[in-house]
């Protein structure tokens, strides 16, 4: 049994040695992306060009990374009841930091929401730091795990996909999906947005907080 760890360890770096080898002698790009989207960046209704290329341009990988955040609730869910254990005991300096920092954190993640489409940002990062902030609350004794979810809760999880696909079914010309009509790009990606920061958020956050269950009394 201890010949184990080694034979596992050995295997990846060999695998990683395979891969390090395959990415260095890989050709040079027969298309350049970064030229191609700046030619089309001010069609895409952005100012950044990541933004313009995860929610325009490339738009269908970003709707089934959302699909399979949203899958991954369903399942973890699915498992088994998740039952409310108390806020874990924590010291008072950290429920004071915890508290103060609660605002900013909510103004970061509007920050990083609204700076998406024009700077570094967007909907992604603006719900990590809603979700680090939620849990953080949590680990500070303030806010209980959560309990299974009800409709408030699987709606706003829910909410960013749902969105998406309407978008992307609906405000498309032409019957092509993502495909934005010019004059409506922009709004349509600050809405797309607003609503995968609110279900990235309350997501990743889930599926830290509907883990605890009760035990004895303790989460």
């Amino acid at each position: 049994m201890k010949a184990w760890p080694a034979a596992v360890g050995a295997g990846a770096l060999a695998l990683w040695a395979a891969l390090a080898a395959v990415i260095l002698d890989m050709p040079a790009p027969a298309i350049d992306l970064a030229a191609a989207v700046q030619a089309r960046l001010a069609d895409s209704g952005v100012g950044h060009p990541v933004t313009a290329v995860l929610l325009n341009f490339r738009g269908y990988d970003t709707l089934l990374e959302v699909a399979v955040l949203l899958l991954a609730q369903v399942n973890m869910l699915g498992a088994g009841t998740v039952r409310r254990a108390p806020p874990l005991p924590a010291p008072s300096m950290l429920a004071l930091a915890a508290r103060a920092t609660t605002p900013l954190t909510l103004m970061m993640a509007g920050y990083l929401l609204w700076a998406g489409a024009d700077a570094p940002g967007g909907a992604f990062q603006a719900g990590a730091v809603l979700a680090a902030g939620l849990v953080l609350l949590y680990l500070a004794g303030i806010m209980p795990a959560w309990d299974a979810p009800g409709v408030p809760m699987r709606s706003g999880s829910a909410c960013g996909f749902l969105v998406f696909l309407a978008v992307a079914a609906l405000a498309t010309p032409g019957g092509a999906l993502l495909q934005y009509p010019a004059s409506l790009a922009g709004a349509l990606i600050v809405l797309v947005e607003s609503a995968l920061a609110l279900s990235i958020g309350l997501g990743l956050a889930g599926l830290f907080l509907w883990l605890p269950r009760e035990r004895g009394g303790q989460a």
